[in-house]
């Protein structure tokens, strides 16, 4: 007669010793370019090996200092390491209440990748420089001739090859600034993008 267990057996799957991925959610307001952008970016092989990444929309679109509140609520979530809000300074009115929400952030440990004047700033910076400023249409019209979209979904694989030259003239425009003393939001043309590539894809 076998003898009778006396421990209950381990249900745990048993894993290599590989390390844990670095979860990461983005709070994005626009539905369209920046959460094409970041979707592709999932879906390169280290990244995926790497890092679990979640995108949540405002609903409504809303405004960074919305995004920065929804995302110092979701930073207290025990699973989660990184918070980031993708958001736009836009020209000529910009967001209302713009340094509020990165006094927000910074208090909370959130995370900004800010293009100002748009999002569409960081697409042209894949392709060629940009150094001139530029209000939020001249953006979108300029991306879109360069890509060939019609619309705000663009395709990610046109970019990823490209995301290091784009982190690189992003660098240096904000050194130009740095050296100008242009300082919030009077930086444009600028983003962060690059530290949140960074942060997904070291």
């Amino acid at each position: 007669m076998a003898p009778r267990r006396t421990k209950a057996k381990d249900l745990r799957r048993r894993t290599a010793n590989r390390p844990e991925r670095k979860t990461i959610v983005v709070f994005c307001e626009g539905e369209a370019s920046e959460p094409d952008y970041i979707n592709g970016l999932k879906r390169l092989p280290d990244v995926r090996a790497n890092t679990s990444i979640n995108i949540e929309i405002h609903p409504e679109q809303g405004v960074p200092f919305i995004l920065v509140q929804r995302a110092v609520e979701r930073s207290r979530d025990d699973e989660v390491d990184e918070c980031w809000c993708v958001f736009d300074v836009e020209w000529p009115k910009n967001h209302p209440n713009l340094k509020q929400a990165i006094r927000l952030a910074d208090e909370h440990g959130i995370r900004l990748a800010i293009s100002n004047p748009c999002f569409e700033l960081w697409l042209i910076l894949h392709f060629e420089d940009q150094t001139a400023f530029m209000n939020t249409s001249e953006a979108e019209r300029k991306s879109r001739k360069l890509d060939g979209r019609s619309g705000k979904r663009i395709d990610p694989d046109q970019y990823v090859q490209h995301r290091h030259a784009a982190s690189e003239r992003a660098s240096l425009l904000a050194i130009r600034h740095a050296r100008n003393q242009s300082l919030f939001p009077n930086n444009n043309p600028s983003s962060t993008m690059g530290d949140l590539l960074e942060a997904i894809d070291p």
